[in-house]
């Protein structure tokens, strides 16, 4: 498949700049990132860090935001949003997406009183238990296991090796990749006696429609009632998510994030790489943590938290930087009891 750079340009609902002498009629055959990309390959630009690459790419277009003013070797397209832009080029380069027949494949093993659509796909190897319900066109990967009453909705896609526990539930369009395990016990224990006594966990998890689950994510069920996930929300590889825990809509949680039982996160809350986060508190709309921090109390609505403790990312950055004069500040403390000791020997102190 090729593309011409108007092609290119109509495909993503941009606008040509046009470089003087410069044809358009070049035949665009792939695409690659800034650095990598030679001629006949489409690239964009996203992060002004990656500026002096473009300035000398060999790629022969770039997708670059609208109001772009630097001169660069490639021909220009404007868009609203490069990566998305970047993202449905990539598409139509790709390899046509892997389809999964519907029916269930003869090793699969159905549990009496299980409702699988007729629509829905079932690979091998893959355990469905008694009165599980799976929904139109959802795909269940090989070696996948689907507990006692769980319900998963319409378009759904569980890669190999998903499990999600009885009575669980999932909404429509939700992904979940291989190794994740939804609605393992929570990590209750009471010590009584010198021992600690396991206390019985017996809620659910709710996915609701549209969620994205990584690989080797690990959600605990309830002790009692739910552990939602709320609709569009995002979550990386390698998170746990204790019981009870509620996530609100659209919210992203990155890579080793981990979350305290009973702790409710807002809608659009994005937790970066290696957060975590303490039980029974509240952590507002639109919150941000920074990458490797730790949240040890509620945060309201709308702030961006940085440390361990988190605190406001002013305040944080102003404590970094006084702890960073440190050394110099050492120095001057010595410099002035020497100067204290050498006056207190001359006035015979």
């Amino acid at each position: 498949m090729s593309f011409t750079i108007e092609e290119l340009a109509r495909l993503v609902d941009g606008r040509v700049i046009q470089k003087e002498g410069a044809p358009t009629d070049i035949c665009i055959t792939g695409a690659a990132s800034v650095s990598e990309a030679q001629a006949g390959e489409v690239t964009f630009f996203a992060n002004p860090k990656y500026l002096p690459a473009l300035k000398v790419t060999k790629a022969s277009c770039a997708l670059v935001p609208e109001g772009f003013q630097e001169s660069i070797p490639a021909i220009a397209i404007e868009v609203a949003n490069p990566s998305l832009a970047f993202s449905k080029v990539v598409e139509r380069f790709a390899p046509p997406p892997v389809r999964f027949a519907p029916g269930i494949h003869p090793t699969a093993v159905i549990g009496e009183g299980a409702t699988i659509a007729p629509t829905a796909s079932i690979q091998p190897y893959a355990v469905i238990e008694a009165g599980a319900v799976i929904g139109e066109r959802t795909v269940i990967g090989a070696h996948c296991y689907v507990g006692h009453e769980a319900k998963i909705g319409a378009d759904c896609h569980l890669y190999p090796n998903v499990t999600v526990r009885e009575r669980c539930i999932l909404g429509d369009r939700v992904i979940i990749h291989s190794g994740t395990v939804v609605g393992s016990d929570g990590f209750g224990y009471e010590f009584s006696q010198g021992r600690h006594v396991k206390i019985p966990q017996i809620g659910i998890v709710q996915i609701d429609n549209d969620v994205e689950i990584g690989a080797n994510v690990t959600i605990d069920r309830a002790r009692f009632g739910r552990t939602w996930i709320g609709e569009g929300t995002k979550i990386d590889n390698l998170v746990q998510v204790a019981h009870n825990v509620v996530i609100g809509k659209h919210s992203l949680l990155v890579s080793q994030s981990g979350v305290s039982g009973s702790t409710r996160l807002g809608n659009y809350v994005t937790l970066a790489g290696q957060v975590g986060v303490v039980g029974h508190i509240e952590v507002g709309d639109q919150v941000i943590v920074a990458a490797q921090s730790g949240v040890s109390k509620s945060v309201p609505a709308r702030s961006v938290v940085f440390g361990s403790p988190a605190l406001p990312m002013n305040e944080q950055k102003e404590r970094l930087a006084y702890i960073a004069r440190l050394p110099k500040l050492w120095e001057k403390v010595k410099q002035i009891e020497k100067l204290l000791e050498t006056i207190s020997q001359r006035l015979g102190l």
